[in-house]
């Protein structure tokens, strides 16, 4: 049900971006708003909270938010906070953030390694994942992660290529598992 509403909704917001070809000023003002409402989980229990009224939570919402993002935006939330949806906000939000880079090309690609990769290490990562797809540029997210003991994890979406050693270690117990029995 709640990839249903951030879909509806994030399709919505995308929709209005089109039409007022503001997708790229869109993407920059949810980025920031995203931020502010990570660093303040008090807005969001206050908008959460069921005591407050539909209209005090759009009251405030207003106070916060006029004239700082554009008054698509705005509108946007006060509708959203009117059908009772601020609960998944943040879903909504990045639905939509995930749209827009899908629409520009942007790969999100998640590396975990099993030490810090170099810089230029990383360039040819990311080199060598821009040859092999189809996206015109790369987010990179690096982790590390010593139990890979070498080789590297990379997901893209819901694909993975996981050429670590742990699991070839682990892939190599299973097949000697059937072996055994």
């Amino acid at each position: 049900m709640a990839k249903l509403i951030s879909k509806t909704y994030g399709d919505a917001l995308l929709e209005i971006a089109v039409e007022e070809n503001k997708i790229d000023v869109f993407t920059e003002e949810i980025t920031a708003i995203t931020a502010i409402l990570n660093d303040n989980p008090d807005f969001g229990k206050l908008m959460n909270n069921p005591r407050i009224t539909v209209d005090e939570k759009q009251d405030v919402m207003k106070k916060v938010f006029e004239g700082r993002i554009s008054s698509e935006l705005v509108g946007f939330f006060a509708s959203v906070i009117s059908k009772g949806r601020y609960a998944q906000i943040d879903e909504i939000l990045s639905y939509f953030l995930d749209e827009v880079k899908q629409i520009k090309g942007i790969g999100v690609a998640y590396v975990t390694t099993p030490m810090e990769l170099s810089d230029n290490q990383k360039k040819s990562v990311e080199k060598r994942l821009l040859e092999t797809t189809e996206f015109k540029e790369m987010e990179m997210h690096y982790a590390v992660n010593p139990e890979l003991i070498g080789g590297m994890q990379i997901r893209i979406g819901d694909r993975v290529v996981d050429s670590s050693i742990h699991t070839k270690i682990l892939k190599m117990q299973q097949d000697m598992m059937k072996v055994m029995v």
